[in-house]
């Protein structure tokens, strides 16, 4: 019995010099100080579109790199669809082609039912000139009234025949303005044809569901096989480049710590180190509010809370050994011309 009460009077000594350490009795003035967590930002892996896991690459706790590939969707379908958009594309490039050649072949009967017309007029000019020397030699009796009458006629032949070449070069304008519409719709109907193909490739691209930034893997929600609808969760990830501890402050305390001021951080599993960081958010609302605040006393038990964030280029150095949910305790500085006593000096792992 007295051999068990000496060695709970040890345990209860060391576990006083630990906290005594890390809590320094008595803080210098202009310092302030709250217990909080590690914490990192979390980011679900998850699926753009529904489908079945073929294969996933990262395991839990691995530490991964930003685009490194994490997990495979089968894109089967997907493949099928793509190759059919890729031969409607081709389909519609041939009725392209094919609308241009009508096109050309209209403007080729506009400008022929142009000609047409030239030489009617030409010949109702020549048919005209004839009707009138006639007139003039029927007036004379040089010449029987029947030639009048024929040139008259060929006259009206002629005006009736402009008329018809008139008429074909608008039925060839209509005729271009069909075929330059249908033109359109085959071009358009390309564009459209490669939007789906342009698509189905980002599809596909995002079945391969990559690490967006380093971090570490935290766990698996989903095995391969399974079948998700789209924004299904695959893995969860932890953001190893944005590590922070949140904590609480008293209104007093909160009210003077400004964003960027320096911040110290002991970790309750590596008591011999002190980890600089930087106050990065400092609450508007409090957190612990209590029913009626009518005292001053009773404002005082307000409590604000306060992230002071890592260094993201001190995390990449020390990655491996950065760890979330870890315990400790956050020092501020509220005065930068008073010095971080000694216990509090920065002291990084080697």
């Amino acid at each position: 019995m007295p051999s068990t009460l000496l060695f709970v009077g040890l345990i209860a000594a060391a576990a006083f010099t630990l906290w005594w350490s890390l809590h320094p009795n008595g803080l210098p003035a202009g310092i302030v100080a709250g217990n909080g967590r590690i914490e990192a930002t979390e980011i679900d892996i998850a699926t753009k579109t529904p489908g079945r896991i073929v294969e996933i690459l990262a395991r839990e706790g691995d530490f991964v790199s930003a685009g490194s590939i994490l997990a495979k969707m089968d894109t089967q379908v997907l493949e099928a669809q793509r190759t059919e958009a890729r031969a409607k594309v081709r389909q519609a490039e041939n009725a392209y082609q094919a609308a241009k050649a009508i096109v050309a072949q209209r403007k080729s009967e506009q400008t022929a039912a142009q000609a047409v017309v030239a030489q009617r007029r030409a010949e109702l000019d020549a048919a005209t000139k004839r009707l009138r020397r006639s007139e003039r030699l029927v007036g004379e009796g040089a010449t029987p009234q029947q030639e009048v009458d024929d040139n008259q006629a060929r006259v009206l032949g002629m005006q009736a025949a402009i008329s018809t070449a008139i008429a074909q070069v608008a039925a060839a304008s209509a005729g271009i303005e069909a075929a330059a519409a249908q033109l359109i719709e085959a071009q358009s109907t390309i564009e459209a044809y490669k939007a789906t193909v342009v698509r189905l490739d980002a599809d596909i691209e995002d079945s391969l569901l990559k690490a967006p930034r380093d971090g570490r893997i935290q766990y698996r929600v989903a095995e391969p096989g399974e079948v998700l609808d789209a924004g299904g969760r695959v893995l969860n990830m932890v953001d190893l480049s944005d590590v922070y501890m949140t904590f609480f402050l008293p209104t007093e305390a909160a009210g003077k710590v400004a964003i960027g001021s320096d911040v110290r951080l002991i970790f309750d599993a590596l008591p011999g180190y002190v980890i600089p960081a930087k106050a990065s958010f400092v609450a508007s609302v409090a957190q612990f509010t209590p029913k009626t605040v009518e005292t001053e006393s009773e404002r005082q038990k307000l409590m604000f809370r306060v992230r002071a964030r890592i260094d993201p280029g001190l995390l990449k150095k020390h990655i491996e050994q950065v760890k979330t949910g870890v315990p400790g305790m956050a020092y501020v500085k509220l005065d930068t011309v008073q010095p971080w006593p000694p216990e509090l000096e920065v002291k990084l792992p080697q």
